[in-house]
């Protein structure tokens, strides 16, 4: 467990392999553009997902997936969601049965509906059944990197595991928890995203805060809904996974989501906004996926309906806004 793989050179992954390498001999970084991690290998820095960073000296960037993968422990997933499942196919000849698969992918698949883990275990199957842990939290990538403190969860329905990760990745300035609810935690990082995407369109039609916090606390409650539904505890969605990191994306101005909704509301159409940005915002591609979900399950999720509308359909923000004040009135 010395050696820690890290599949995914974006902001996020390159954070975490930075602020985990104190705590591993070694750290391999898996960068899907060999230019990038030639790059990164060179200079020691990222320059195109997070700049001003330099990368500890353990860290090794690799385009090739077995030397990323060899003698690895641990392997930690931060592809975007809709790749995770075409990543892992191509790992799978180089994975083992020993290793612990951890993810820190925030998103669900379009088509399966899978929450990431379910992708993960669905693929290794073929060869054999893992050990599977999702990482999850109130997280900004650039935060990580500058070494400012944060507190994120560990889950798995292995105890073991979760508590694994939680002792393997805690140190001076990330505080992990373990947890046995995966579902929660998966269901609460990839909402949260489609609601920051809401909690953007408030800011930019300058909405104030009393609509920004009623949709906090009505995102929320649909996050939970549709959570304990899929067999979540609703004691999880109060948590870091669910209202911190919920809170995080809907205010901070380092969030993606919320970077949408600002430009969608400047009368940006989604396919513009998407090919003038090249990191990705889960919420877009998330935002489906959820409202099937919550067809699939009976939940009701007027936000997210209404965020699939403005996203998919071309629904005026406004109009949407209007939509869900207009609603029938009924109890809280």
């Amino acid at each position: 467990m010395n050696r820690l793989a890290v599949i995914g050179g974006g902001s996020w992954g390159t954070a975490l392999a930075m602020v985990l390498a104190p705590r591993f001999e070694s750290v391999r970084l898996w960068v899907y553009e060999r230019e990038l991690a030639e790059q990164i290998q060179r200079d020691r820095e990222n320059a195109v997902y997070l700049p001003g960073f330099r990368l500890p000296a353990n860290v090794m960037a690799s385009p090739d997936v077995e030397p990323a993968l060899e003698g690895a422990g641990i392997v930690l997933s931060v592809v975007p969601s809709h790749v995770v499942r075409a990543v892992f196919l191509a790992m799978l000849p180089h994975l083992r049965e020993d290793m612990l698969f951890v993810s820190a992918t925030k998103g669900l698949e379009n088509g399966t509906l899978d929450r990431m883990t379910e992708v993960i275990r669905d693929v290794t199957a073929q060869a054999f059944t893992p050990r599977v842990v999702v990482l999850s939290g109130p997280t900004f990538a650039r935060e990580i990197a500058a070494g400012k403190p944060a507190a994120i969860v560990a889950a798995s329905s292995d105890g073991e595991a979760s508590c694994l990760v939680r002792e393997r990745f805690s140190g001076p300035t990330l505080r992990v928890y373990s947890g046995s609810d995966p579902t929660g935690v998966e269901v609460g990082g990839a909402v949260k995203n489609v609601v920051a995407i809401g909690a953007g369109v408030c800011a930019g039609l300058d909405l104030g805060h009393n609509a920004l916090a009623a949709l906090i606390t009505r995102g929320l409650a649909e996050m939970t809904r549709l959570a304990v539904a899929m067999g979540g505890k609703p004691a999880t969605l109060s948590g870091l996974a669910g209202l911190g990191d919920l809170v995080l994306t809907c205010t901070g101005d380092l969030s993606r989501n919320r970077a949408v909704g600002l430009e969608l509301a400047d009368g940006k159409g989604i396919r513009e906004i998407v090919a003038s940005h090249r990191t990705v915002a889960e919420g877009v591609k998330t935002c489906r996926a959820t409202v099937e979900l919550a067809a699939r399950y009976s939940v009701e999720m007027p936000i997210a309906q209404q965020m699939h509308a403005m996203l998919n359909l071309g629904r005026p923000p406004s109009e949407a806004v209007r939509e869900l004040m207009e609603r029938s009135l009924k109890m809280e």
